[in-house]
């Protein structure tokens, strides 16, 4: 069996808005898990299970009318 690779994404975002946007993305269950990186600044590391990449995109898109954030870097693969 073939082992699949998590997509990561790097998000910048309030400090105030990293709870709620672990709170939405940890309520759809399996789709991704929210860590805080140590940067000294508000941000956070998005570990996506890859055949749910484009809910979370679309997760991300609703979201941006209540949350201003913006990308750092992603893409990557783990």
């Amino acid at each position: 069996m073939k082992k699949r690779e998590m997509l990561l994404r790097d998000l910048r975002l309030s400090r105030r808005d990293i709870a709620y946007l672990k709170y939405i993305l940890e309520g759809y269950e399996g789709l991704a898990t929210v860590t805080t990186t140590h940067r000294g600044e508000p941000a956070v590391r998005l570990s996506i299970a890859p055949d749910f990449s484009s809910d979370v995109d679309g997760i991300l898109e609703a979201l941006q009318g209540e949350i201003e954030m913006c990308e750092i870097g992603g893409g990557e693969r783990k």
